[in-house]
């Protein structure tokens, strides 16, 4: 069986920011449970969400969060899988908080920290894990890299076919 990736939001304001995260992990056909929890408010629900996420199915976990940011951390201190870090921008220091929050991480407590924001680039990070041993992921993230050169390429030659018609 595929193993699931968890998405979990600081606050429920947040899914705007992961909903790309989401949508590229079903694209590729991850199973995602998306929650919302606290490393505040409610610690004890992360710590044992976080415990047995490794019995319950999941290959990686995915954190987002703003302003203080602590939840990826609170969740990598309590399970061994990997766990990836989405700084989210808020209002008082544009996501540069979050992003501190997130990346400084103590020794032996790692966390992979995306870019502010960052959603789609940490479902993807979550499938290369995924991919190491599930050759169908592996398999999709390769087309996916193709499609992106074919989209680039078709760019450029749509730009050179305006720039022609200019001259």
């Amino acid at each position: 069986m595929a193993k699931k990736v968890a998405l979990i939001m600081g606050s429920d304001s947040d899914l705007p920011v992961v909903q790309s995260g989401i949508n590229r992990l079903r694209t590729l056909g991850i199973p995602v449970e998306v929650r919302v929890m606290s490393a505040h408010r409610t610690p004890a629900q992360v710590a044992e969400f976080a415990a047995s996420a490794k019995e319950n199915g999941y290959g990686v976990l995915i954190a987002a969060a703003g302003k203080a940011a602590h939840l990826a951390g609170v969740i990598a201190a309590h399970t061994t899988l990997p766990v990836i870090g989405i700084p989210v921008k808020s209002s008082t220091l544009d996501g540069l908080d979050a992003l501190l929050a997130t990346v400084q991480m103590p020794s032996g407590i790692p966390v992979a920290t995306v870019a502010i924001d960052g959603a789609e680039n940490a479902a993807i990070l979550a499938a290369q894990m995924l991919a190491l041993s599930d050759c169908e992921i592996a398999d999709k993230l390769e087309q996916m890299r193709r499609d992106m050169v074919d989209t680039v390429m078709e760019k450029d030659r749509r730009l050179q076919d305006k720039l022609a018609e200019e001259n």
